[in-house]
């Protein structure tokens, strides 16, 4: 081993740091699905109206897919480690006046902060990672268990809060995050490197605000327009989004130094791999959707039920995300990105050849084929966007890459969602499901081949 490969190479002290890392990643991840199933019993005890609950629901990823871009860039001029150790302390004890929440007003503020608090904790492990391990190969491998904890909290969630509710009060969801962050503020100062750049100079805070009146409102106006009724506040707010980001854009350019360094899209690698990102995780969230729903509504299973038959997708994405970085020794990024995109349509083609009569098998079988290609895809998409930026920037690239991994989920939700209803709505719930299969066949297909380009 040459003198440089030793100087980057990770030791004992950084995987241990990884596996630090890897636990708030999981539990963030599984706060997003695991208040699914206490909404009956939190219902019936906080009373809040149809709007109430409904924020109750959304107001967590609302406010950490609008903020995640002003906290990566805050990390990496304040110290990473810093941002995520602040934020771990501001989720612990956010989460406990969650699980003791007296009305349902008071809950909403709590899932809010907890949506901030999660901002700076996902970019922020992501950015340490991204510097803590220069070796590429070690870091290709990080980010692999990073993705795998981060899938294994998204299908671990309904389960946990199944046998959570079986004990303990609708509260008890929320004391999950106690000891993981708990631990965190423990090692995390013993294992985790600080890391910033002091040159970066102050947060420019117009640009702040402008993302922030970016991102907010198109995040409302999708997840509006995925509720069905009038659709005019979800179109304007889809607007004034999208109008606030044409100005943010045209700011970063005139910056010397600025919150998102537009220079980075200019490599075909990096758009492609958030272009993916963003389209495979609005297919894998739309028939998410339809699939839990089918697991109940035409299999007649229960909650708890349903989760655990959508644990074996969960399972096979966590051995691909971990096998990926090692085969691609063997084989070039590219054409593991397209074959893994291929193996996922292929799934997205079984879901949509699922009739009624034939039960959980079938559906099960095409989500673990799809889930058995987004591995490599998460994991390896999520490596080029870290590696496109210099080491001061990590914690912007990562924050893009969590953006994009945000958006994908509530297009998926609002746009296949959407659709999926209207289909049902007219020829049944089998024939909704097939058409979002189908959607999400052809996207991955596409995909395949925009991947399959050598870059």
């Amino acid at each position: 081993m040459s003198d440089r490969q030793l100087r980057i190479s990770a030791g004992p002290r950084e995987w241990l740091g990884l596996a630090v890392l890897v636990l708030p990643t999981a539990l963030l991840s599984m706060d997003a699905t695991v208040l699914y199933l206490a909404l009956p019993s939190l219902a019936a005890e906080l009373d809040p109206s149809p709007g109430q609950l409904l924020w109750i629901s959304d107001a967590y990823g609302f406010l950490v897919a609008g903020f995640l871009v002003t906290m990566g860039t805050l990390g990496d001029r304040v110290g990473r480690r810093r941002l995520l150790l602040i934020g771990a302390a501001v989720f612990l004890v956010i989460s406990v006046l969650a699980a003791y929440a007296p009305s349902a007003e008071l809950l909403i503020v709590a899932r809010g902060l907890l949506g901030i608090a999660g901002a700076t904790l996902m970019p922020s492990t992501l950015a340490l990672i991204g510097s803590t391990f220069r070796d590429p190969r070690q870091r290709g491998a990080a980010i692999g268990l990073w993705s795998a904890g981060l899938s294994a909290g998204v299908a671990l969630g309904p389960v946990a809060g199944g046998l959570l509710l079986e004990w303990f009060w609708w509260g008890s969801v929320f004391l999950l995050a106690v000891p993981v962050m708990i631990l965190l503020l423990i090692t995390g100062p013993l294992l985790l490197p600080e890391q910033r750049d002091t040159e970066l100079g102050k947060l420019d805070l117009a640009s702040v605000a402008l993302s922030l009146a970016a991102v907010l409102p198109i995040v409302y106006g999708i997840k509006h327009l995925a509720e069905g009724g009038s659709a005019l506040p979800g179109a304007i707010a889809l607007l004034l989004g999208g109008g606030a980001g044409i100005v943010f854009l045209r700011r970063q350019r005139q910056l010397s130094l600025p919150l998102i360094d537009l220079r980075l899209f200019a490599a075909r690698p990096f758009r492609n791999a958030l272009l993916i990102l963003l389209a495979a995780l609005a297919c894998v969230a739309g028939v998410y959707l339809f699939a839990a729903l089918y697991l109940q509504q035409v299999t007649g299973l229960s909650p708890l039920e349903a989760g655990l038959w959508l644990v074996p997708s969960a399972v096979a994405m966590v051995l691909t995300s971990v096998a990926a970085p090692a085969v691609v020794r063997r084989m070039p990024v590219h054409r593991l990105l397209a074959w893994s995109l291929a193996v996922s349509a292929a799934g997205f083609f079984v879901l949509a050849w699922t009739p009624d009569e034939q039960g959980v098998a079938p559906l099960v079988a095409g989500l673990v084929l799809i889930y058995l290609g987004l591995g490599p895809v998460m994991a390896l998409s999520t490596d080029i966007v870290v590696s496109a930026a210099p080491p001061e920037r990590a914690g912007a690239a990562s924050a893009l890459s969590e953006t994009s991994v945000e958006f994908g989920l509530a297009l998926g939700v609002a746009v296949l969602g959407s659709i999926g209803t209207f289909v049902q709505r007219g020829h049944g719930f089998t024939p909704g499901l097939v058409v979002v299969a189908v959607i999400g066949a052809v996207v991955f297909l596409g995909l395949a081949v925009l991947a399959g380009r050598r870059a």
